[in-house]
């Protein structure tokens, strides 16, 4: 169903092209408003398109047929004529569809005015171009060559599929019982002496309700269009305007574009390719500076790993701003997760620290399994290119010595020096007798003891820890760390 802005009423009888609208077969409305009845480029095939609502012919079921008239302008495109022939009729029939036309099922109650082209088959025969009035039958009750005549007389033929716009007008008077068509290319006025006329009654072969349209029958190489449709049932019709009827496209000129468009789509999307295959090298080559090589020993000491991605943004980009600290390993920065809004600090070992794999190792080796509320917890780790990073909780107070050494102004209370020294053992107690084995520290100072939000102390930075089984002797030698002062 195809449906047009509405122009007049529905059932007032007379409308111009702009009304509601009924498709059938291989009709189909252009966006612009041209209709085309065949559609089929592989087949031939049917196609109508009718006033959707009926109108009404009598002013009862046995009345007379008042007067009426239409006029249309259409146009065939036949880019190769064939013997079989195309067509298109207008048509008054009693219901909507294709089975209501005469020239296909037969059925009674129908008038029908046909225009008909083919080639001829004779070799130096002129092609056919024909229009008939067809009532009530399968077969022409009347019909001649397409033209027009001129003032004086003469006709000049029309060729039906030159694809030219060609208008008609049909026109019944009730008074004379005559029914004429008359056809002109647009380009000249309407003529004054009709094409085909007929003489005959119609109102034993109309209902009083009756469906108007066109039905075009066509093979697979020519378009049937209508560009402008007026009509009146009660009397003369008003002329269409030609200026705002929409162009009669060029099937030529179609083929050709299409072969443009392809082109054109086929060079778009090689383009496209390259852009495509340039863009995932480079986000290749993106994602690899933040890919790490698993290694043997990190999936047996191995905790949470992180992405170093996720920590250059965590830690805007390792920036000095987000510094904690520096010691001989290297530097502790602040960090946001980005997708948990956790704190971290973000141990960075140094490139040039000789122990600093040693150290790495060491801390994950032993600090990574150890789960006690006075040892501050590994969360995980990364590794790139040789940069080695320790991801553990944020401790909001910082380490013991700036308490004990950079802030005169803050002194800690002898209950809360009492507190620290408690966790700080409770934390030895577990590494020395809780755990599995014996984890002897050798590096407790004020800057690897840190303190949370309620100043608990926790027991950091592992990197010098050696492991001995529990009743075994490490019998170590190496001084570390150094007195702590509370």
């Amino acid at each position: 169903m195809a449906s047009i802005s509405q122009c007049s009423d529905p059932t007032g009888g007379q409308f111009s092209f702009n009304g509601y609208l009924y498709t059938d077969g291989v009709a189909d409305l252009n966006p612009d408003g041209l209709f085309k009845l065949i559609t089929s480029k592989t087949q031939g095939g049917a196609g109508q398109v009718l006033y959707q609502f009926p109108l009404q012919f009598k002013n009862s079921p046995n009345g007379t047929v008042s007067s009426f008239s239409t006029t249309f302008v259409f146009a065939i495109v036949a880019v190769r004529k064939t013997i079989a022939g195309c067509g298109l009729s207008f048509n008054i029939s009693p219901t909507k569809g294709l089975n209501s036309v005469p020239n296909i099922d037969h059925s009674n109650h129908s008038v029908s005015v046909g225009f008909h082209t083919a080639k001829s088959d004779k070799p130096d025969g002129e092609d056919v171009n024909l229009v008939g009035i067809n009532i009530d039958s399968s077969k022409m009750d009347r019909n001649c060559s397409a033209g027009y005549y001129k003032d004086d007389g003469r006709l000049v033929n029309l060729d039906i599929a030159s694809g030219k716009p060609i208008q008609v007008w049909i026109e019944y008077n009730n008074s004379t019982k005559q029914l004429d068509v008359t056809m002109h290319s647009i380009k000249i006025s309407k003529p004054k002496i009709p094409l085909l006329s007929m003489r005959k009654d119609l109102s034993p072969y109309l209902h009083e309700y009756m469906y108007i349209g066109f039905t075009s029958v066509g093979s697979p190489t020519s378009s049937h269009y209508i560009l402008g449709w007026s009509f009146n049932n009660k009397g003369a019709v008003s002329d269409i305007n030609l200026s705002r009827l929409p162009k009669v496209p060029d099937e030529d000129q179609e083929r050709s574009l299409s072969s443009k468009i392809l082109a054109i789509s086929l060079s778009i999307s090689g383009v496209t390719l390259v852009i495509v295959l340039i863009l995932g090298v480079m986000l290749f080559l993106k994602r690899k500076k933040f890919l790490e090589v698993i290694e043997d020993w990190e999936v047996q000491f191995g905790p949470h790993k992180f992405t170093y991605k996720d920590l250059f943004i965590a830690t805007k980009g390792f920036k000095n701003s987000e510094v904690l600290g520096k010691g001989g390993f290297g530097k502790v920065f602040k960090g946001i997760l980005p997708l948990s809004s956790i704190p971290i600090a973000v141990k960075k070992i140094s490139h040039d620290s000789r122990q600093g794999m040693r150290e790495f190792l060491a801390e994950i080796a032993t600090i990574g399994r150890l789960r006690h509320p006075d040892l501050v917890r590994l969360l995980g780790y990364c590794r790139r290119k040789g940069e080695l990073y320790l991801v553990y909780d944020f401790m909001p107070k910082g380490s013991l010595d700036k308490f004990l050494y950079n802030q005169p102004n803050q002194i800690l209370d002898w209950s809360q020096r009492f507190n620290i020294i408690k966790d700080v053992a409770s934390g030895l107690c577990y590494l020395h007798q809780q755990w599995v084995q014996v984890i002897i520290h050798r590096d407790i100072k004020p800057a690897n003891i840190l303190l949370d939000e309620n100043m608990n102390a926790k027991l950091g930075d592992f990197g010098l820890a050696k492991l001995c089984d529990h009743g075994i002797d490490s019998q170590t030698s190496n001084v570390a760390g150094k007195f702590v002062f509370l």
